[in-house]
This record gives C-alpha cells, sequence and structure tokens, in this order.
C-alpha cells in the first residue's frame, strides 16, 4: 500500500512539494472512483475513523463522512454538543476515551490552533486536521490546488491572490504554503486591518486594492468574510468592505484577461463575492466541492498506508 512519510497530516507547513504532489496524483485516481456507477471501494475495510468536529462545519465534515464511507471504513461521529466536554470533561481525556475504543484514525476541527498538534502528541491514531483555529486547513489547500492544476494542467507560475480576511483565516496560511511549494506567485488582498504583519516572511506580495489584485492575477480565491468579526470593528461596515474589495462582475470585466475564481465556502453572497461571479462560468466552486471528497480520501488512504 501506497503511504507518505508522515504519520499525520497536521498542516502543509511541514510537506513537502512531493509529498503534496503525490497527494494531489492519489486524488486524481479517486476522482475516478466517484464517477463510477458504484462509488465504494473496499481500500480501507477494518479500519475505524472518528470525526471529532468541535466547530460547525458543513461542507468538510460531510465531505469526510463521505470519503470514509466511500473507502470502506468505519464511521463514527462527534459532536461536543451533548457530549462529556459539556460536563467538564478535557479534550484529551475524550481523545483518549475514545482513542480506547481502537479509532485507528482521527479527524479533528478545533477552535484552537495547536488542537491536532496536542492530540498527536498523545495518542497512536493517525491525526488529520480538518481546521484549528486561525492555523491551517491543509485539505482545504490541497483540494483548492488540484482544482487549479484540473484546469491548468499546473500551478507553476501561475498568479493566485487570495482575498479577504487574511488574519482570521486557516484557509489563506495553507493555500500559501501549497501554492508556493508548487512554484505559483502568491499574492493577498484585504484591508490592512485584516492583513497579518508579518505576512511577508512567507513570500507573498501584498496588495490592498482589489482592482490592482484582478489585474495582476490569473486566479482569485476568495475568503469568506467572518462577520464575526464586524464586532471587533475591524473593518467600518459590511457595504464599505464590499465597495472596496467585493469582487462583482464590473470589476472582473476590467480585466484584461479572464480570471478563475475559488471560494472555500460558505459563501456570503453580495459581500466578498456577488452571485453573477459565483455562479459565472469564470467559478469552479462547485468543483472545488466535488474534489474536497476526492482529496480527503487521498490522505485517508495514505495515511492509513502510512500507519500499517
Amino acid at each position: 500500500m501506497n503511504s507518505l512519510p508522515h504519520k499525520h497530516l497536521l498542516g502543509l507547513e511541514d510537506y513537502g512539494a512531493d509529498e503534496i504532489l503525490k497527494i494531489l496524483d492519489t486524488a486524481e485516481s479517486m476522482r475516478e472512483i466517484l464517477a463510477r456507477p458504484i462509488r465504494k471501494v473496499p481500500t480501507l475495510r477494518g479500519v475505524t475513523v472518528v470525526n471529532l468536529f468541535f466547530e460547525s462545519s458543513t461542507r468538510t465534515r460531510i465531505s469526510f463522512e463521505l470519503a470514509e464511507k466511500r473507502l470502506s471504513a468505519d464511521t463514527v461521529n462527534f459532536s461536543s454538543t451533548g457530549s462529556s466536554l459539556s460536563k467538564g470533561e478535557t479534550l484529551l481525556d475524550t481523545a483518549r476515551n475514545i482513542e480506547a475504543m481502537k479509532i485507528d484514525i482521527v479527524v479533528i476541527r478545533h477552535r484552537a490552533a495547536g488542537a491536532p498538534h496536542f492530540l498527536a502528541h498523545y495518542l497512536e491514531a493517525v491525526i488529520v486536521n480538518a481546521g484549528d483555529g486561525c492555523h491551517e486547513h491543509p485539505t482545504q489547500a490541497l483540494l483548492d490546488v488540484l482544482t487549479l492544476r484540473q484546469k491548468f494542467g499546473s500551478v507553476k507560475g501561475l498568479r493566485v491572490t487570495i482575498v479577504g480576511d487574511i488574519a482570521h483565516s486557516r484557509v489563506a496560511l495553507s493555500n500559501i504554503y501549497a501554492l508556493k511549494k508548487l512554484g505559483a506567485s502568491v499574492a493577498i488582498c484585504g484591508p490592512a486591518t485584516l492583513i497579518p504583519r508579518d505576512v511577508t516572511s512567507l513570500g507573498v506580495e501584498v496588495i490592498y486594492s482589489i482592482d490592482d489584485a484582478i489585474a495582476k492575477s490569473d486566479v482569485l480565491n476568495v475568503l469568506r468574510l467572518q462577520l464575526e468579526r464586524q464586532e471587533a470593528g475591524l473593518f467600518p461596515t459590511l457595504r464599505e468592505y464590499q465597495k472596496y474589495f467585493g469582487v462583482t462582475r464590473r470589476r472582473l470585466e476590467k480585466a484584461q484577461r479572464p480570471l478563475t475564481i475559488l471560494h472555500p465556502g460558505p459563501i456570503n453572497r453580495g459581500i466578498e463575492i456577488t452571485s453573477d461571479v459565483a455562479d459565472s462560468e469564470h467559478s469552479l466552486i462547485l468543483d472545488q466541492v466535488t474534489n474536497g471528497v476526492a482529496v480527503r480520501m487521498a490522505v485517508l488512504y495514505l495515511l492509513s498506508g502510512a500507519k500499517q
């Protein structure tokens, strides 16, 4: 069985270009399974996966569940609501008790950055990061890159700009790691209050004008504006954000060439992106969703092989 030289997928910072490409190539094979009349293979029969989601999720949670079921793994879904956590049990005790039930792989989403790394230190099970705080979201970045590779053949040389709330985005950091390692040119764009001060140390360009970003880019990866941040006063109003940073068809029509649009979801239509862009011929948003299942199948398959 193929495997990766890593036991876990905690983030893409420690993954090299060859390892990322191996996941993408495997995901292409998994796409073929998803196109079959019977979309199921016995590859992970006997492997038990628990999905520990401590934050709300739709695409990521369902995508992991489908990936596990398509590979014939036994799946257990955990929700913090109504669990022993509400009675004061710690994350570590919860995870250790679950592992004592002979779990092989733990998929975790948590509001605290570093939670997957914490569990990896204490548990024997394989840990897959499904998003930790404002840190990383590695499988989202992998599916984004896969989607671009399917359209362009390679991401090498592509000019990709990530637009929106960079400071609080786990998607942005993982995308920067993956795209840079595969040879893309990466820029970020957003209000100064939503741009980390030291982000240029990652080798990215900072652009403060959405029109300049459109003029310089082949791809815009538009992030969800986290509306809960509005309470912190990091930008004046939603209307002003839309005026200065919203991706609209009128703005795209000024570009000298058609741009490709990505969005990790959920979409705040009419704020960071308008419906006529999100649903346009330039958008690969639904392709991203389909690729999410294939990428997560690939990750589970490869890490399960590393475990054996």
